[in-house]
């Protein structure tokens, strides 16, 4: 392992995996990739984004390994997490005579881990799978925990499944090369960890956010390896979702609504939306007298601070009932009830399936004022 690289177990038993997180990773993939790999054979995915900045060092270390490596190139974006997306992919894999020893390993952010994992789960009944992801929110947050799925016209991640991956190949000089924006997207998901259960990590995040994200090495490990031990728990306490594992989904039943408003596209990135939604449930926890206003301010002023949007954008043409309806569809729905995480205060969220969407529907009125 690279000098200085943290690794953390994700505890599951006979499926329990390490999350490797340093620099130099990928140039050393190869030593770190065989032990995991059954049969010395590996397929390489990716995108027309990543692949040229990644894909040569990354593949070179597989090669100088031992390993037979084939590539797979898909269009880059969330356009890709789609049923078309999937079945192509399938065919270019079964197309090379895959065997059950094979495995595939996702170079990428969150849509191609989110892909290939579910991929992964299909080929032959299932085959083991590798995350190296590039992305701040892939490394803080979807490139561990095994959910994997795709998009449908119905809503985001409706259709997937768990399925861990062997290892996490999280290279932090990934995050170099990644635009400002793919940051900011990422740092959403990163800042979550504190709101949920922990003040002291969202007060360093307001010391070093912004240290982390104009390139401190030292600010991104630290929080990169926070973030996966925190989601590690989690998911070692809770793989399938039924229970604290949900508390991840603060901001997202807010966020997944307005991505789905605008089409999944680039108009508004997942952390975008999950920033927004995390100001929004904290807006309404306090509207419902859980939360003091002063933590939600504190929320909003630190997320703009960094460039995060914190209401919606001015372009979307959705009502507040539309977006509410569109929450409706969302995974975690039970008995018909729209399942909220709410918070008494930064570091106190909690799961809600008992709240009137009247106010809901207010909260995003005015939002959509602003």
């Amino acid at each position: 392992m690279s000098a200085g690289a943290d690794q953390i177990r994700v505890d599951l038993g006979q499926r329990a995996y390490d999350v490797i997180v340093g620099g130099g990773l990928f140039e050393r993939a190869g030593e770190l990739v065989v032990p995991h790999v059954k049969r010395k054979r590996v397929f390489v995915i990716t995108d027309a984004n990543v692949g040229p900045k990644h894909g040569p060092r990354l593949e070179q270390s597989l090669r100088a390994s031992g390993l037979a490596v084939s590539t797979i190139v898909l269009p880059p974006g969330e356009g890709s997490k789609s049923w078309q997306q999937l079945g192509l992919l399938l065919d270019q894999i079964l197309d090379q005579r895959p065997e059950r020893g094979d495995v595939l390993l996702a170079l990428g952010g969150g849509v191609i881990g989110d892909l290939v994992g579910l991929a992964a789960s299909l080929v032959l009944r299932g085959i083991d799978f590798i995350q190296a992801p590039t992305t701040l929110l892939a490394q803080v947050d979807s490139s561990v925990g095994g959910k994997t799925g795709v998009n449908t016209r119905q809503g985001k991640n409706l259709v997937g499944a768990f399925h861990q991956p062997r290892l996490v190949l999280a290279d932090l000089d990934a995050l170099g090369t990644l635009p400002k924006r793919e940051l900011l997207a990422g740092y959403a998901e990163t800042v979550k960890y504190g709101l949920i259960d922990d003040p002291a990590f969202f007060a360093w995040c307001e010391a070093n956010g912004a240290a982390l994200l104009a390139g401190d090495v030292a600010a991104r490990q630290y929080a990169v390896a926070y973030a996966v031990r925190s989601k590690a728990r989690s998911v070692a306490a809770d793989e399938r979702e039924t229970g604290v594992r949900a508390l991840l989904n603060l901001g997202h039943t807010f966020g997944h609504a307005l991505e789905a408003a605008l089409g999944y596209s680039d108009a508004l990135l997942h952390g975008e939306g999950v920033a927004i939604g995390m100001v929004l449930a904290h807006e309404l926890s306090v509207r419902l007298g859980l939360c003091p206003a002063e933590d939600a301010a504190r929320v909003r002023r630190h997320l703009a601070s960094v460039g995060l949007p914190v209401a919606p954008p001015a372009r979307l043409g959705n009502t507040a009932s539309q977006l509410v309806d569109l929450m409706g569809q969302d995974k975690k729905v039970r008995d018909g009830r729209i399942t909220f995480i709410l918070t008494r205060g930064i570091g106190r969220a909690f799961i809600e399936r008992d709240v009137d969407t009247a106010v809901v529907r207010d909260i995003l009125d005015r939002a959509l004022a602003a």
